[in-house]
C-alpha cells in the first residue's frame, strides 16, 4: 500500500524556539494517521506545514504523491484542511459558506451547489442550510467546517483537533463521520490531544513532544509498551483491605498498589478475565464487600505517563507552537 502521506526531517525553528526538531511522518492511503501530544508539542506546526500554510526550515515531504517544496498548488489541490479555529462566515448561512467555499475551488456554480447540497445532508445539516451560522451550536459549525473541508473531495484531509471543545456527543458524531470518510478511501492525518479519540480512530499513532517522535506504533502496540493488565479494587470497609491485598497477592504479577485516600488496591496481572474470576471468587468467600471492581487495561495516558513522566493534557515547555499557530497546538 503505498503512502499518501510522507515527511522526513521536517524542522521548524522561531528564534531560538524549535517548533520541529526533525520530524518524520508517513500516512498510508485510506488509513487514519493520529499524532499525538499535548499542547505545544508540535502537532499545529507539522499540519500547517503539510498544508502549504508555512514552510519548514528542513526536511522533505510528499502529498498523495506531490512534493510540497516542488509543487506546493498541486498539494492544495489534493487536501482538504479543517483547523482548530472553525473557517466559516458567520454572516452566511450554511449553504452559502459551502457553495463560496466550491467557488474557490473553481468547481463551477453548478457544482458547487451541488456539493454543497450533498455535504449539508451527509452532515445533517439540511434543516439548517438556510440560517445564518451564528445560529449554529459548536457542533454543528465543526461538521460545517469539515463539509468545506471536502467540497472538492480531496484524497487527503489533514483534521486539526476537530472535536476540540466538542461535547461528547457531538464529538461521537464526527467520530462516525470520521470513520466513513476513511471507509470511503479517504487519508486522514488526524491531530489530537485526546487519548479516547487516537484510540478509536487510528489505525497508526505517533505520539511527539517537544517537536520530535516519542513513540510510533498501533493502539495496541503502544500500551504493550508499559504492560498488561491490571486488576483494580475500590473497597468499602478499611479493615477488609488486608484481606483484598492477600488475595490479589496470590494473583498479581508485580507490586500491588495501594492508595489509602480512595482504600484502591492495583495489582498488575497475566490472566485476564480468568484472574478477575477467581479474585472476585476469593472476595466473596472472604465476605469482602467491595464499591468497585474491574479489569483495567493500559491507556494510551498511560503510555505518555510512562514516557514523559507526565499527562498528555499537562503543559510542557514552550515549544513555539503557539507562535506557528496564532493559539495552542
Amino acid at each position: 500500500m503505498a503512502n499518501a502521506i510522507e515527511a522526513y526531517g521536517l524542522v521548524k525553528k522561531y528564534g531560538k524556539v524549535t517548533a520541529l526538531a526533525g520530524l518524520d511522518l508517513a500516512a498510508a492511503e485510506g488509513t487514519v494517521l493520529g499524532v499525538l501530544g499535548p499542547n505545544g508539542a508540535g502537532k499545529t506546526t507539522a499540519v500547517s506545514i503539510l498544508t502549504t500554510l508555512i514552510e519548514p526550515d528542513a526536511g522533505e515531504a510528499t502529498i498523495a504523491g506531490i512534493d510540497l517544496r516542488k509543487d506546493p498548488h498541486g498539494v492544495r489541490s489534493r487536501i482538504g484542511l479543517s483547523g482548530q479555529a472553525v473557517a466559516v462566515d458567520e454572516q452566511l448561512t450554511g449553504f452559502e459558506n459551502l457553495d463560496m467555499i466550491g467557488r474557490l475551488y473553481r468547481l463551477g456554480r453548478t457544482r458547487s451547489r451541488e456539493r454543497a447540497t450533498e455535504l449539508l445532508e451527509r452532515f445533517d445539516l439540511t434543516e439548517a442550510a438556510g440560517r445564518t451560522i451564528k445560529t449554529y451550536s459548536g457542533g454543528m459549525r465543526r461538521r460545517l467546517d469539515l463539509a468545506g473541508a471536502l467540497i472538492a473531495e480531496p484524497p487527503v484531509l489533514f483534521l486539526d483537533e476537530p472535536t476540540a471543545g466538542l461535547d461528547p456527543r457531538s464529538r461521537n458524531d464526527l467520530w462516525t463521520v470520521i470513520r466513513e470518510l476513511v471507509g470511503r478511501g479517504t487519508t486522514l492525518l488526524l491531530t489530537t490531544q485526546y487519548l479516547e479519540e487516537a484510540d478509536q480512530l487510528a489505525n497508526d499513532i505517533v505520539v511527539i513532544d517537544h517537536g520530535r517522535e516519542i513513540a510510533h506504533g498501533t493502539s495496541r502496540q503502544l500500551k504493550r509498551m508499559i504492560g498488561g493488565e491490571r486488576i483494580e479494587v475500590a473497597v468499602i470497609s478499611h479493615e477488609d483491605t488486608p484481606k483484598v491485598q492477600r488475595i490479589l497477592a496470590a494473583h498479581a504479577s508485580g507490586e500491588i498498589q495501594h492508595d489509602p485516600a480512595t482504600n484502591t488496591l492495583v495489582a498488575p496481572i497475566a490472566g485476564g478475565a480468568e484472574i478477575l474470576t477467581q479474585v472476585l471468587r476469593a472476595l466473596d468467600a472472604e465476605g469482602v464487600m467491595v464499591e468497585d471492581i474491574g479489569l483495567r487495561r493500559p491507556t494510551l495516558d498511560d503510555v505518555f505517563l510512562a514516557i514523559t513522566g507526565r499527562h498528555a493534557e499537562e503543559a510542557p515547555v514552550a515549544t513555539g507552537e503557539a507562535v506557528a499557530a496564532g493559539g495552542t497546538a
